[in-house]
């Protein structure tokens, strides 16, 4: 499939804003003794003191592009979010966006929008081995690794020769450099272990082995990729103490 099979499309960014209810309250010094409140408190009908001042009401932000049984899957615990957003089910063209978790606010977004690719033939719910479509959910990060050095990630990284990405991709690309850094997604793996481990709790015909990791210019066989600059930055920026995930797939999927 070629990557030019149509515009980048962007995701929208909307948020939800605070939400004020009341206004100024009476200052009680410049009304009439007979318009003042009686001393219960009790507001007479239609004079000043129904408008009385009250508390803000500060209405939680939640990441736009995603659904209820979408953020159903998101835990208390996790207060960082890398939110990979497809454009069509059968695309390989996405959009990176990365959120954290204020305590009173709720999310927010801290980078992006970023381009990136996703599998040949675009997601699914259910990844099979060799499908070439990458997997939809919500899954963790704790683990990351590479063929060059730990650019100051907070993740245990594992730094090493296999890491390495022989070969061409489906558009005849190299893909040389692709696994220079990445971060391997809790997709049918063990957490804790090395991104190269290929232990695979769910059986072998569920697939594994899906990353984030370096842009080669081309579709990936099932995994995200983001451009160079882009990993080291998300590799500095995933803290294992709030919990990070990915939340992925196309706009429909993430959306219900």
């Amino acid at each position: 499939m070629s990557l030019r099979t149509g515009p980048f499309q962007a995701v929208a960014l909307a948020v939800a804003g605070l939400l004020l209810t009341g206004c100024a309250g009476d200052t009680g010094n410049t009304a009439p003794a007979a318009a003042k409140r009686p001393a219960s408190g009790a507001a007479k009908s239609g004079s000043a003191g129904q408008l009385g001042a009250q508390a803000q009401t500060v209405l939680p932000q939640e990441i736009p592009s995603l659904g209820p049984r979408t953020r159903a899957k998101i835990t208390e615990a996790n207060r960082q979010a890398v939110v990979v957003v497809g454009n069509h089910p059968n695309s390989n063209q996405s959009v990176a966006m990365l959120y954290e978790r204020d305590p009173v606010r709720g999310w927010k977004p801290v980078s992006g929008p970023w381009p990136a690719h996703n599998a040949l033939l675009g997601w699914t719910d259910d990844h099979r081995t060799a499908d070439n479509r990458s997997p939809i959910g919500v899954f963790g990060l704790t683990d990351a690794g590479g063929k060059l050095p730990d650019p100051g990630t907070k993740l245990p990284y594992d730094e090493g020769p296999d890491f390495d990405a022989p070969g061409t991709g489906f558009e005849g690309e190299s893909l040389e450099g692709s696994f220079d850094h990445v971060v391997a997604i809790n997709y049918n793996r063990e957490p804790g272990n090395t991104p190269l481990d290929w232990t695979r709790p769910l059986g072998a015909e569920k697939g594994g082995g899906i990353w984030i990791h370096v842009d080669h210019g081309g579709p990936t066989q099932g995994c995200v990729s983001l451009p160079l600059a882009r990993m080291k930055q998300l590799l500095r920026w995933l803290d294992p103490a709030k919990r990070p995930v990915v939340v992925m797939g196309d706009a429909a999927a993430l959306g219900r």
